[in-house]
């Protein structure tokens, strides 16, 4: 039996990229915390069978396929979860993408020793599309999303809001500038926003997690050479598991964590805590 301060039992949250990976964890660990969830990602298979999971918990779920960088769109999600579950109590802002892993710059004849990173794009340099789609993404989408949610939660005076970061926010890390950069914003957004907040019993905090075993890190894993270098930055020596991301934010998303605001927590395997990056 879940301690009561740790239950969301009929709680309302909106789940971002909740289709896979982290949000899927995300949103079923919540769900068998009591919760209804409102699952929204690009891809309606992977939603529906999400929802489906949901709901064989015993909880309602409503899958909203769309854009997450779509203001009108955004602000459509809000008032349907209202309207089909009646509030919102949790935000978690957990869709995301990575970058492409290319040089900002790039000069012919050049080669960096961490080369093998790019998975062969290192003669193709980062453009200004990708750049801004991460940013997009990963940073605008949560601040869409916050304001959409905003009004409903200093109406009610409570409510708990989880934006997913990442270790890659304190790391220097080689062709991920875009993506690091989006990670932290989204931690500076959090403080931000938890300053704004707080005085209306709104929680806003962060979840940094390091690699984690998810369909993004295939690419890295997938050669040996690479996942050598990944899991060497590690101390734990393992990638993370996407229920222990979801476990944390469970706490972040109950009243045991009322007293816990601005914050980034971080849950890396002890890569931070080593000043390791890649």
């Amino acid at each position: 039996m879940i301690p009561k301060e740790f239950s969301v039992e009929d709680k309302v949250a909106i789940v971002t990229g909740g289709g896979r990976g982290i949000g899927k964890a995300i949103a079923l660990t919540l769900a068998k915390a009591g919760a209804d969830i409102t699952l929204i990602a690009r891809t309606r298979e992977q939603l529906e069978q999400t929802a489906s999971e949901v709901r064989q918990l015993g909880r309602k779920a409503l899958a909203i396929c769309m854009d997450v960088t779509n203001e009108d769109q955004v602000k459509d999600a809000v008032e349907e979860t209202v309207s089909q579950l009646g509030k919102i109590d949790i935000l978690v802002n957990n869709a995301g993408i990575d970058s492409p892993m290319k040089p900002v710059a790039y000069i012919p004849g050049i080669k960096s020793p961490w080369w093998e990173l790019t998975q062969g794009n290192w003669e193709k340099q980062l453009e200004l599309e990708e750049w801004q789609r991460i940013i997009d993404v990963n940073l605008t989408a949560p601040f869409l999303f916050a304001q959409a949610v905003g009004p409903h939660f200093l109406r009610q005076k409570r409510g708990k809001v989880i934006n997913i970061s990442s270790n890659s926010a304190e790391l220097g890390s080689p062709y991920d500038a875009p993506y690091c950069v989006s990670k932290a914003g989204i931690s500076s957004f959090t403080r931000c926003l938890a300053s704004e907040w707080a005085p209306f019993n709104i929680c806003v905090n962060a979840v940094g997690p390091g690699d984690t075993n998810t369909q993004m890190m295939e690419q890295f894993m997938i050669d040996p050479a690479v996942a050598k270098i990944v899991l060497s930055a590690i101390p734990a020596g393992r990638l993370g598991e996407p229920q222990e991301i979801a476990s944390l934010v469970l706490y972040l998303a109950s009243e045991a964590s009322d007293f816990i605001n601005g914050q980034t927590i971080y849950i890396d395997g002890g890569q931070l805590g080593r000043g390791a990056g890649i």
